[in-house]
Protein backbone atom coordinates (compact mmCIF):
# COMPACT_ATOMS: atom_id res chain seq x y z
CA UNK A 1 0.00 0.00 0.00
CA UNK A 2 1.43 3.45 -1.25
CA UNK A 3 1.51 6.35 1.49
CA UNK A 4 -1.58 7.90 -0.36
CA UNK A 5 -3.69 4.75 0.90
CA UNK A 6 -2.23 4.30 4.07
CA UNK A 7 -2.84 8.24 4.93
CA UNK A 8 -6.19 7.64 3.61
CA UNK A 9 -6.75 4.10 6.05
CA UNK A 10 -5.35 6.40 9.30
CA UNK A 11 -7.65 8.90 8.67
CA UNK A 12 -11.11 6.54 8.02
CA UNK A 13 -9.63 4.93 11.26
CA UNK A 14 -9.20 8.33 12.88
CA UNK A 15 -12.67 9.48 11.78
CA UNK A 16 -14.50 5.92 13.53
CA UNK A 17 -12.34 6.21 16.79
CA UNK A 18 -13.16 9.83 17.84
CA UNK A 19 -17.07 8.87 16.13
CA UNK A 20 -16.98 6.29 18.77
CA UNK A 21 -15.78 8.65 21.38
CA UNK A 22 -18.13 11.26 21.00
CA UNK A 23 -21.15 7.92 21.49
CA UNK A 24 -19.16 7.36 24.90
CA UNK A 25 -19.24 10.87 26.34
CA UNK A 26 -23.19 10.86 25.12
CA UNK A 27 -23.82 7.37 26.80
CA UNK A 28 -21.96 9.06 30.01
CA UNK A 29 -24.02 12.24 30.10
CA UNK A 30 -27.51 9.82 29.96
CA UNK A 31 -25.97 8.00 32.60
CA UNK A 32 -25.58 10.76 34.93
CA UNK A 33 -29.70 11.87 33.42
CA UNK A 34 -30.01 8.64 35.27
CA UNK A 35 -28.46 9.05 38.07
CA UNK A 36 -30.77 12.46 38.39
CA UNK A 37 -33.53 10.72 38.43
CA UNK A 38 -33.06 7.75 40.30
CA UNK A 39 -32.16 10.50 43.63
CA UNK A 40 -34.94 12.35 42.98
CA UNK A 41 -37.33 9.46 43.00
CA UNK A 42 -35.63 7.66 45.96
CA UNK A 43 -36.01 10.87 47.62
CA UNK A 44 -39.33 10.78 47.56
CA UNK A 45 -39.33 7.28 48.75
CA UNK A 46 -37.53 8.15 52.06
CA UNK A 47 -39.94 10.75 52.50
CA UNK A 48 -42.74 8.37 52.13
CA UNK A 49 -44.35 9.49 49.07
CA UNK A 50 -44.84 6.63 46.63
CA UNK A 51 -46.82 8.81 44.48
CA UNK A 52 -47.33 9.89 41.01
CA UNK A 53 -44.28 11.86 40.61
CA UNK A 54 -42.43 9.06 42.45
CA UNK A 55 -43.74 6.93 39.47
CA UNK A 56 -43.18 8.96 36.96
CA UNK A 57 -38.96 9.80 37.92
CA UNK A 58 -38.89 5.48 38.25
CA UNK A 59 -39.91 5.31 34.71
CA UNK A 60 -37.74 8.02 33.40
CA UNK A 61 -34.72 6.55 34.98
CA UNK A 62 -35.83 3.57 33.25
CA UNK A 63 -36.12 5.54 30.10
CA UNK A 64 -32.71 7.18 30.14
CA UNK A 65 -31.44 4.25 31.33
CA UNK A 66 -32.60 2.38 28.10
CA UNK A 67 -31.43 5.37 25.69
CA UNK A 68 -27.86 4.60 27.14
CA UNK A 69 -28.16 0.96 26.21
CA UNK A 70 -29.02 2.02 22.40
CA UNK A 71 -25.74 4.24 22.25
CA UNK A 72 -23.87 1.40 24.23
CA UNK A 73 -25.18 -0.85 21.11
CA UNK A 74 -24.25 1.59 18.43
CA UNK A 75 -21.16 2.12 20.40
CA UNK A 76 -20.76 -2.24 20.19
CA UNK A 77 -21.64 -1.95 16.06
CA UNK A 78 -18.86 0.06 15.22
CA UNK A 79 -16.31 -1.18 17.32
CA UNK A 80 -17.47 -4.66 15.54
CA UNK A 81 -16.90 -2.82 11.91
CA UNK A 82 -13.11 -2.92 13.12
CA UNK A 83 -13.12 0.86 14.08
CA UNK A 84 -10.38 -0.19 16.65
CA UNK A 85 -7.84 -2.90 17.25
CA UNK A 86 -9.27 -5.90 18.76
CA UNK A 87 -7.56 -5.58 22.29
CA UNK A 88 -8.77 -2.52 22.83
CA UNK A 89 -12.09 -3.39 21.46
CA UNK A 90 -12.37 -6.15 24.00
CA UNK A 91 -11.31 -3.64 27.35
CA UNK A 92 -13.35 -1.03 26.59
CA UNK A 93 -16.84 -3.12 25.64
CA UNK A 94 -15.61 -5.09 28.97
CA UNK A 95 -15.40 -1.45 30.85
CA UNK A 96 -18.61 -0.52 28.95
CA UNK A 97 -20.50 -3.16 30.62
CA UNK A 98 -19.62 -3.15 34.10
CA UNK A 99 -20.47 0.92 34.03
CA UNK A 100 -23.91 -0.34 32.50
CA UNK A 101 -24.42 -2.67 35.52
CA UNK A 102 -25.06 0.39 37.91
CA UNK A 103 -27.92 2.08 36.20
CA UNK A 104 -29.36 -1.78 36.22
CA UNK A 105 -29.09 -1.64 40.35
CA UNK A 106 -30.97 2.30 39.91
CA UNK A 107 -34.19 0.65 38.41
CA UNK A 108 -34.08 -2.52 40.43
CA UNK A 109 -34.06 -0.86 43.80
CA UNK A 110 -36.86 1.54 42.51
CA UNK A 111 -38.89 -1.06 41.80
CA UNK A 112 -38.30 -2.89 44.29
CA UNK A 113 -39.22 -0.16 46.36
CA UNK A 114 -42.77 0.61 43.92
CA UNK A 115 -44.06 -3.11 43.13
CA UNK A 116 -43.67 -3.59 47.19
CA UNK A 117 -44.89 -0.25 47.68
CA UNK A 118 -42.19 -0.49 50.75
CA UNK A 119 -42.57 2.29 53.07
CA UNK A 120 -38.75 2.45 54.55
CA UNK A 121 -39.17 3.20 58.50
CA UNK A 122 -37.71 6.66 59.84
CA UNK A 123 -34.45 4.71 62.29
CA UNK A 124 -32.69 3.74 59.15
CA UNK A 125 -33.13 6.85 56.80
CA UNK A 126 -29.99 8.97 57.97
CA UNK A 127 -28.27 6.03 57.48
CA UNK A 128 -29.76 4.92 53.74
CA UNK A 129 -29.50 8.57 52.50
CA UNK A 130 -24.96 8.73 53.87
CA UNK A 131 -25.32 4.94 52.10
CA UNK A 132 -27.03 6.68 49.03
CA UNK A 133 -24.54 9.78 49.02
CA UNK A 134 -21.46 8.20 49.02
CA UNK A 135 -22.02 5.59 46.24
CA UNK A 136 -23.72 8.40 43.75
CA UNK A 137 -20.22 10.02 44.57
CA UNK A 138 -18.71 7.26 44.25
CA UNK A 139 -20.72 6.91 40.49
CA UNK A 140 -20.16 10.16 39.70
CA UNK A 141 -16.03 9.48 40.16
CA UNK A 142 -16.19 6.42 37.57
CA UNK A 143 -17.90 8.58 34.83
CA UNK A 144 -14.61 11.16 35.28
CA UNK A 145 -12.15 8.51 35.34
CA UNK A 146 -14.61 7.21 32.00
CA UNK A 147 -13.96 10.51 30.67
CA UNK A 148 -10.48 11.04 31.33
CA UNK A 149 -9.49 7.41 30.11
CA UNK A 150 -10.52 8.61 26.52
CA UNK A 151 -9.23 12.38 26.56
CA UNK A 152 -5.71 10.97 28.21
CA UNK A 153 -6.18 13.07 31.26
CA UNK A 154 -4.45 12.41 34.69
CA UNK A 155 -5.81 11.61 37.89
CA UNK A 156 -7.09 7.99 37.37
CA UNK A 157 -5.18 6.45 39.72
CA UNK A 158 -5.74 9.23 42.61
CA UNK A 159 -9.61 8.53 41.81
CA UNK A 160 -9.03 4.56 42.34
CA UNK A 161 -7.83 4.97 45.68
CA UNK A 162 -11.04 7.56 46.65
CA UNK A 163 -13.30 5.24 45.18
CA UNK A 164 -11.99 1.87 47.26
CA UNK A 165 -12.26 4.40 50.48
CA UNK A 166 -16.24 4.88 49.10
CA UNK A 167 -16.66 0.97 48.93
CA UNK A 168 -15.10 0.23 52.60
CA UNK A 169 -17.60 2.88 54.18
CA UNK A 170 -20.28 1.85 52.28
CA UNK A 171 -19.53 -1.61 53.49
CA UNK A 172 -19.71 -0.37 56.87
CA UNK A 173 -23.02 1.64 56.73
CA UNK A 174 -24.51 -0.70 54.58
CA UNK A 175 -23.77 -3.40 57.94
CA UNK A 176 -24.53 -0.98 60.33
CA UNK A 177 -28.43 -0.63 58.27
CA UNK A 178 -29.13 -4.22 58.51
CA UNK A 179 -27.82 -5.03 62.27
CA UNK A 180 -29.86 -1.99 63.21
CA UNK A 181 -33.57 -3.42 61.28
CA UNK A 182 -32.95 -6.76 62.46
CA UNK A 183 -32.26 -5.30 66.02
CA UNK A 184 -35.67 -3.24 65.76
CA UNK A 185 -39.27 -4.35 66.38
CA UNK A 186 -40.36 -4.81 62.87
CA UNK A 187 -42.01 -7.48 60.93
CA UNK A 188 -39.62 -10.23 60.25
CA UNK A 189 -40.83 -9.89 56.57
CA UNK A 190 -40.51 -6.29 56.38
CA UNK A 191 -37.02 -6.69 57.75
CA UNK A 192 -36.22 -9.65 54.83
CA UNK A 193 -37.50 -6.91 52.73
CA UNK A 194 -35.68 -3.95 54.01
CA UNK A 195 -32.51 -6.53 54.15
CA UNK A 196 -33.00 -6.92 50.28
CA UNK A 197 -32.89 -3.69 49.19
CA UNK A 198 -30.23 -2.17 51.48
CA UNK A 199 -27.51 -4.87 49.76
CA UNK A 200 -29.11 -3.98 46.51
CA UNK A 201 -28.22 -0.10 47.40
CA UNK A 202 -25.15 -1.75 48.61
CA UNK A 203 -24.15 -2.93 45.56
CA UNK A 204 -23.80 0.47 43.37
CA UNK A 205 -20.51 1.22 45.30
CA UNK A 206 -19.19 -2.09 45.04
CA UNK A 207 -19.61 -1.78 41.53
CA UNK A 208 -18.15 1.35 41.04
CA UNK A 209 -15.07 -0.16 42.44
CA UNK A 210 -14.85 -2.68 39.82
CA UNK A 211 -15.32 -0.14 37.09
CA UNK A 212 -12.51 1.95 39.10
CA UNK A 213 -10.18 -0.78 38.99
CA UNK A 214 -10.88 -1.71 35.28
CA UNK A 215 -10.36 1.76 34.09
CA UNK A 216 -6.75 2.00 35.64
CA UNK A 217 -5.85 -1.02 34.50
CA UNK A 218 -6.57 -0.25 30.91
CA UNK A 219 -4.28 2.90 31.62
CA UNK A 220 -1.56 0.75 32.89
CA UNK A 221 -2.00 -0.92 29.82
CA UNK A 222 -1.22 1.63 27.76
CA UNK A 223 1.93 2.37 29.17
CA UNK A 224 3.15 -0.91 28.81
Amino acid sequence: MGLHGRNRVFRFLFKKQRQIELLIYSYLDHLRITQRRFSEALKLSLDHNLSGTFVFLTEQTHKFESKADDIREEITNLMYGKALLPESREDIMTLLEEIDAIPRVFEQVLYMIRTQKMLIPDFVIPDIKKLISVSLGSFELTLRQTESLFKRGKGIRALVATIDQNESKCDHIQRRIITSVFDSDLDPFQKLQLKDMISCMGEISDQADRVSKRVNIITMKRRV
